[in-house]
Order: C-alpha cells, then sequence, then structure tokens
C-alpha cells in the first residue's frame, strides 16, 4: 500500500531494484536541487552586495568631497570639453564636481550602473548612458518580485533583461541629488537557465543510469537466490542426495545457503529413515500374515478331520496375531514420539522399589537362566514409572533372549554423585564393536551374530528404551564384547529433594 493505492505484488527482484533506484534518484534529484538553489541566491547574493557596496562607497566618497574646499575638488571640464560633450549627447549637463570625485575614489563598482538627478529631474551624471532612462526603468518595476530575488532591492524586467534598481535621496553642499543604482542580473539568469536545463539533462541521464546500474546490481545480489530456487526445485524425492552450491561471498546469502543444505540433510536422512521403517514394518508384517495364511490353508484342509491339526493351527496363529499386535503397538508408540505426542506423566519414583519388582517378575520370564540383583540402592527419581518400568523390561528382554540357557543375568544400582547408576549386563553371545553404534536404530539386527542364537525380534525395542531414556534425560551407554556379555548403563538424574539431600552435611 502506498498512498492508498494497492501496488501488485512484485518479484523481490523488481521490489530491490526500484528501491535502490528510489534511493539514487532521491539523492541524484535533491543534490540538484541544493546545487541550483546554491547557484541562485549565491549568485543573486552577490549582485545585491555590489549594490550596496557602490552605496556606501558613494555616500562616503560624497561625504569627503563635501568636507574639501574647491582647489581640492577635480576640476570641471573645460568649455571646448563642454562643447564637444554636447555635440555628442545634446542632453548632456555639467556634473557636479562631487559625481567626478567618484571616479578618483573609485566608488563605483564595476557592473553597478550610477545615475545621478538634481533637484529638478535633471541628469547630471550616467555612469553608463546607453542603459534605458530613469523613468523607462521606474515603469517596468516588477510587482511581485521572484523568489530568489532580493528583498531590499526592486527587480526590473525591460526588454527581456532583468536589473536590481535602487534609488536614494542625498544633498551635497545643500543641494538636493536622486542617486538611481541598477545592476543587471540578465547574465546570472541566462547562466541559471543555462544550468538548470543541462541538470535536467544529465539527472535524465543520471537516472536512467541509476535504472540499469541498480538492475546490473540486483541481478547479481540476487544470483545466489536464483541458484538456490533453480536447485530447489530440481531437487526431487528421486534426488534428495543434492546440495545447493555455497556462495563465494561470506554473508547471509551463505548462511542461508548453510541453513537449506542443513534442512535438506534432515529431510534425506528423514525421508531415509521413513522409506526403511516402512520397508522393515512391511517386511516384519509380511511375516506372521504369511504363517497366518498358511496355517489357514491348511485348517482350511485337514482341521476339521485332525483334532490335533485344529489346535495346533489356532495356536500359530494366535501367536502370530499376538506377535503383530506387539509390533504394532510398538510402530505406534514410535510414530508418536516422531510426533511428539507421547505424553509423560512424570511422578517422585522410588527406584529400589521398582527394580525390585522388575527383577522378581524377569525371574518368571528367565526360567533358563540365573536372575540376580546384586545391589540396589535407595533413591527417587521424577519420571514416568510405566516408561521407566517399560525401559528396563527392554533391557532385561534382550538380556534373557540373548544369553544362553544357563547364562547369568544380573541388576544392580549405587548412587553416584546427583545420578543413580542402574546396570543390566548378562553373560549372552555380546555384540561385535562395529554393530554396537547401531543397535538402537530402528529394525536394526545383527543378524550375522545373533542368527545363532536361534531369536527373532522386531528390533524396535531398544529403539523405544532409547527415546524413554532421551526423555527423561538419562544417559544411556553399552558395553559388550563378543562371546562374554553385554553391560547396559543407565545414568539417571535424581529427584530435587534427593539432590538436596546428598549436599546436606
Amino acid at each position: 500500500m502506498l498512498f492508498g493505492i494497492k501496488l501488485p505484488p512484485l518479484r523481490i527482484s523488481a521490489r530491490l531494484m526500484l528501491a535502490n533506484a528510489a534511493i539514487l534518484v532521491s539523492m541524484l534529484l535533491l543534490t540538484s536541487l541544493l546545487t541550483i538553489l546554491g547557484i541562485y541566491f549565491s549568485l543573486y547574493h552577490q549582485a545585491e552586495l555590489e549594490i550596496g557596496r557602490s552605496i556606501k562607497e558613494t555616500l562616503l566618497s560624497m561625504e569627503r568631497s563635501e568636507k574639501m574646499r574647491s582647489d581640492e575638488l577635480p576640476p570641471l571640464p573645460s568649455l571646448r570639453q563642454q562643447r564637444a560633450r554636447r555635440e555628442l549627447d545634446p542632453d548632456w549637463v555639467m556634473p557636479p564636481q562631487f559625481a567626478l570625485q567618484l571616479y578618483r575614489d573609485g566608488a563605483l563598482t564595476p557592473g553597478v550602473v550610477l545615475r545621478i538627478e538634481d533637484g529638478n529631474g535633471v541628469r547630471v551624471f550616467d555612469s553608463e548612458p546607453h542603459y534605458p532612462s530613469v523613468n523607462e526603468v521606474q515603469q517596468h518595476i516588477v510587482e511581485t518580485p521572484p523568489f530568489w530575488a532580493s528583498k531590499a532591492l526592486q527587480v526590473v524586467f525591460l526588454n527581456k533583461f532583468h536589473m536590481y534598481y535602487q534609488t536614494l535621496s542625498v544633498q551635497w553642499k545643500g543641494k538636493p541629488y536622486q542617486l538611481h543604482f541598477l545592476r543587471m542580473i540578465t547574465a546570472e539568469r541566462d547562466f541559471l537557465h543555462l544550468l538548470r536545463n543541462g541538470l535536467l539533462l544529465t539527472n535524465t541521464l543520471g537516472i536512467l543510469l541509476a535504472l540499469i546500474a541498480c538492475y546490473y546490481v540486483s541481478r547479481q545480489a540476487l544470483h545466489p537466490l536464483r541458484t538456490i530456487i533453480q536447485t530447489a526445485r530440481e531437487i526431487e524425492v528421486t534426488d534428495l542426495g543434492r546440495r545447493i552450491p555455497m556462495p563465494p561471498a561470506d554473508d547471509e546469502m551463505r548462511e542461508l545457503v548453510v541453513t537449506i543444505n542443513r534442512m535438506l540433510e534432515r529431510i534425506e536422512s528423514g525421508f531415509e529413515q521413513q522409506r526403511r521403517f516402512v520397508s522393515d514394518a512391511s517386511h516384519e508384517l509380511r511375516t506372521p500374515v504369511t504363517v497366518m495364511l498358511g496355517y489357514s490353508d491348511m485348517l482350511t484342509r485337514w482341521g476339521s478331520e485332525d483334532e490335533e491339526i485344529l489346535d495346533e493351527g489356532i495356536a500359530a496363529m494366535r501367536s502370530e496375531a499376538e506377535n503383530m499386535k506387539s509390533l504394532i503397538e510398538r510402530l505406534l508408540f514410535l510414530a508418536r514420539t516422531d510426533l511428539n505426542r507421547q505424553a509423560l506423566n512424570r511422578e517422585v519414583i522410588d527406584m529400589a522399589a521398582l527394580l525390585a519388582d522388575v527383577a522378581q517378575k524377569g525371574q518368571l520370564i528367565a526360567t533358563q537362566h540365573t536372575l540376580t540383583l546384586r545391589e540396589n540402592a535407595p533413591a527417587r527419581i521424577c519420571g514416568d514409572a510405566v516408561m521407566i518400568r517399560q525401559m528396563l523390561r527392554i533391557f532385561l528382554d534382550n538380556a534373557v533372549k540373548y544369553t544362553p540357557a544357563g547364562g547369568k543375568i544380573f541388576l544392580a544400582s549405587q548412587r553416584e554423585g546427583d545420578k543413580l547408576h542402574v546396570i543390566v549386563a548378562d553373560t549372552g553371545v555380546g555384540i561385535a564393536p562395529e554393530h554396537q553404534a547401531k543397535v538402537f536404530d530402528r529394525f536394526y539386527r545383527v543378524d550375522s551374530s545373533r542368527a545363532k542364537a536361534g531369536v527373532g525380534g522386531t528390533g524396535l525395542g531398544l529403539s523405544i528404551a532409547r527415546w524413554i531414556a532421551e526423555a527423561h534425560g538419562i544417559r544411556l551407554t553399552l558395553t559388550s564384547e563378543v562371546g562374554r556379555g553385554t553391560t547396559i548403563h543407565l545414568y539417571i538424574p535424581l529427584a530435587a529433594e534427593e539432590k538436596t539431600a546428598e549436599k546436606r552435611p
């Protein structure tokens, strides 16, 4: 919206060009205006000063000559000189002696015309006879002077000529005289008109050059942005690995490119993770569905005739359905965490009681292992009890799955400063070093090493456990050695009252 006018939407390049052009044109016009005004007032003020100086010097010269003796004054023209002058100018009159003294004193400023009339209106002195008469000058005085003209002087416009005019009444040795001062200002006016036209032409050329320069500068300034737009248009789902070229200048545009490239990296990583998630989820769901279909066909053929086959098929289909249910629940849990919709019901938790309960119930699933709670330090934490319990069960379930029968599993907790150090350890098959950093990724399974254990899994449990740990501010580490077992270390922040009690003497 500009002055109440709604402007059409413009591209950034057009807006940038117009903004730069507006600034340059405004500066050019302002400079030209100030230049013209300065020269205007300077020239006309100089003409005003010249008339003022001529008046001052003339009055001083008359005052000095009035005090002089007759023999000190300049001599009047001889009779022969008077006759010769009248032959040239019949209207010529003998000038007073003080007028001749003006020449001797140099009272007349070059360019300023002085005319002197006596009390009867007869011209007795004229420094420039070719100038129009006083009557003619007075008839052409401008009633409304131009804005640039002096307010102390009169302006005359006569025969396409401008001039300043000032009159003064004086007396010399008791006789009245009228002094008329004239200063032509036509040359100043013509010069200023020429200057105005020149500045108009140069301003027009300057505006055109400013527009061209602004167009070029805006294109150069927006070149990285056009590169960003072009690259962004070319990047598709099938080509997320492309990145925007880095501009050479270390400026805001470079920061924008860095930000967009980082965003593209996150998008690529997220898309790849999503693609892998969908692929793995489809694979995990396909297996139980295939098993269920197989048993369904078997039941269709022989289930009605063989009760044993019927029971086996129903049990197998129920087991696969429960596996699918568990997988779907874990997928939904991870989906909620991705959308930040998984709420935490925080409360103060007695970790000693919770660990004891987890160890007790864990013995029901570790029937072929030795599960012990070696150390259980009293401590309170703040968190979601259901999720903390779920995280510990995930670690315990994995220890049971990947520990051969007869192996040992133990839980322990001990206070370390403002943290509770919880340990879940086993003597199972262990994890090779190259796989340890990936075991918490979704659907990741160390198939080559763990196939020997003869157990399966969705590969989602450890991902869920890691999310629960991060949501509670728990530092999670893993140490493992192939053939000797795996140890999970959890460093859980204590509740506020526990930290206060820890600091008391």
